[in-house]
C-alpha cells in the first residue's frame, strides 16, 4: 500500500494540516498508521463526507493546566524535547503547544508564528487560546510588531474565562508577556507580591519565571530612577533578588522543569554580572548552558544578550564557537526586535547601534555610577570610560543621566 504524509493528504484535500491531525487522532480516516514520528495516510484515504473545515474544538483536555507545557514536568531532563513530543500522540492539542514552546526556546519565531495562528484558528478552548495567544506576543517582540502585540494580547482578554482561577489565569498571562519588556504597569496586586494561590498549581513554574522578570525590572527601575520605592534606591533592591532568585531555582530543580530553572538562572546571572559578580553569574550561566545547548534552546539564551553578551560569548565560545555564532545570530534579531517594539510601547526609541561594550557602560551611567567606578567594574581604563560614554551620547543625542530611555 502507498502512503502520504499529513501534508500531502492537507493539500490533497484543500484542508489544513491541523484538521488532518485531528481527523487521525479522532479514527476518522481509515488505515493511518504511524511510522516513528510521523503519521503516514492510506493513498487512497477519502476524506470525511461529513466534514467541515475548520472545526473549533478543544480535542483534548491538556495534561497540565499551564498557559506553557513546557514549562512543567513534561520536559524534565536535558536533551530529551524531541523525545518529549511523541509522548504527547494521544493528545493532539498537547503535542502541538508543546512542540510550538520549544520551536520558541530555540528561536524559531516564524514556526511559533504559523503554529500560534493555526491554534487561534481552530480551537476555542480556554487554555488553548491563552496558550497561543502568549506565543503570538512572544513571536511579536522577536519581529518587533506591535500590531501583532496588540492582536495577541487582545485572543488573550478574550479566551472564555469559566470562574475566577481562569479570569485570573489571564490577568497572569498578559503580566507574563509585559514583563518580557520590562513593563509592570499590568500587575495584578497578588502577582506583585509573589502569591500565586489563585493560579492553578500546574502554572507555578512559569510564574516563577515571570515573577522573577518582574522583581528584576522593578529593581533595574530604581536604579535608573525610573520606578521610587519609597526607602530604596540605587541597586540596593537588586542586591536582594538573588535571596529569592536561589531558592526559586532549587525548586524549579525540585519540580523538574528545565526550561524553568534555564530561565530563572539566566536571569539571576544577569543579576550577579550588573552587582558585579562575575563569579556567581558564570556559575548560573554554565549551569543554564548544561541544561540548554543539548536541546539547541539557543532563542533563550540569545535574550539575555542585550544584559550580559560579554559572558555569553566568552563561555559559549569556550565550548563551541559555532554555537556562539548561533546564538549570536539570534541575539541580534532578538534585540532589534525587542527595541523595535520596547520604543514603541514606550514611545521612545530605543538604540540597537551600540556595541556590547557601549550598552554596559551606559547601563552602568544609567545606574548613576562615577566614572572611576565603571572603569573599577568592566576592568577598563578611565579614559575608556570617558570615550565610551561620548560616543552613547553622541549617537542617543542624550546627556548620561537619561541614557536608561535609550537602553
Amino acid at each position: 500500500m502507498n502512503y502520504i504524509t499529513v501534508k500531502e493528504a492537507a493539500e490533497k484535500w484543500g484542508v489544513s494540516t491541523r484538521r488532518v491531525q485531528i481527523l487521525c487522532s479522532q479514527n476518522r480516516i481509515e488505515g493511518v498508521t504511524r511510522f516513528g514520528n510521523r503519521l503516514m495516510i492510506p493513498s487512497d484515504a477519502k476524506y470525511p463526507i461529513n466534514d467541515t473545515e475548520p472545526v473549533k474544538t478543544e480535542s483534548h483536555h491538556l495534561p497540565r493546566r499551564t498557559p506553557f507545557l513546557c514549562m512543567s514536568d513534561l520536559y524534565h531532563t536535558p536533551g530529551t524535547a524531541d523525545d518529549s513530543i511523541p509522548e504527547l500522540e494521544n493528545n493532539i492539542l498537547a503535542q502541538e503547544l508543546f512542540t510550538a514552546g520549544i520551536a520558541y526556546a530555540r528561536g524559531d519565531a516564524d514556526t511559533v508564528y504559523n503554529m500560534a495562528n493555526d491554534l487561534l484558528a481552530n480551537h476555542s478552548g480556554f487554555y488553548s487560546v491563552i496558550s497561543a495567544g502568549m506565543l503570538l506576543a512572544l513571536c511579536a517582540i522577536w519581529k518587533g510588531d506591535l500590531e501583532m502585540w496588540r492582536r495577541a494580547k487582545i485572543h488573550i482578554v478574550s479566551a472564555e474565562a469559566k470562574n475566577d482561577m481562569d479570569r485570573d489565569i489571564i490577568s497572569f498571562a498578559i503580566t507574563a508577556v509585559d514583563s518580557m519588556l520590562y513593563e509592570v504597569n499590568s500587575f495584578p496586586e497578588w502577582f506583585k507580591i509573589g502569591c500565586f494561590e489563585p493560579l492553578h498549581k500546574d502554572s507555578l513554574p512559569a510564574a516563577k519565571v515571570f515573577y522573577a522578570k518582574y522583581l528584576y525590572a522593578c529593581a533595574y527601575g530604581v536604579a535608573t530612577k525610573q520606578l521610587e520605592v519609597e526607602g530604596v534606591e540605587g541597586l540596593a533592591l537588586m542586591a536582594m533578588l538573588p535571596f529569592t532568585f536561589e531558592p526559586m531555582i532549587s525548586q524549579a530543580m525540585a519540580d523538574n522543569s528545565v526550561l524553568t530553572e534555564i530561565y530563572l538562572r539566566m536571569t539571576c546571572a544577569t543579576v550577579y554580572h550588573i552587582l558585579g559578580n562575575k563569579e556567581q553569574a558564570i556559575r548560573h550561566i554554565d549551569k543554564a548552558l548544561y541544561l540548554a545547548l543539548p536541546d539547541k534552546l539557543y532563542g533563550i539564551i540569545a535574550q539575555y544578550g542585550r544584559t550580559i553578551y560579554p559572558l555569553l560569548e566568552q563561555r559559549i565560545s569556550a565550548i563551541d564557537p559555532q554555537i556562539w555564532e548561533q546564538v549570536r545570530s539570534l541575539y541580534l534579531i532578538y534585540n532589534a526586535g525587542w527595541s523595535s517594539l520596547g520604543g514603541k510601547v514606550r514611545s521612545r526609541t530605543i538604540l540597537t547601534t551600540l556595541t556590547p561594550r557601549e550598552r554596559e557602560v551606559a547601563r552602568l551611567a544609567a545606574f548613576g555610577m562615577q566614572y572611576s567606578e565603571i572603569s573599577e567594574r568592566l576592568h577598563i581604563s578611565l579614559s575608556s570610560v570617558k570615550q565610551t560614554i561620548k560616543i552613547v551620547s553622541e549617537k542617543s543625542g542624550m546627556d548620561r543621566k537619561d541614557f536608561a530611555a535609550i537602553l
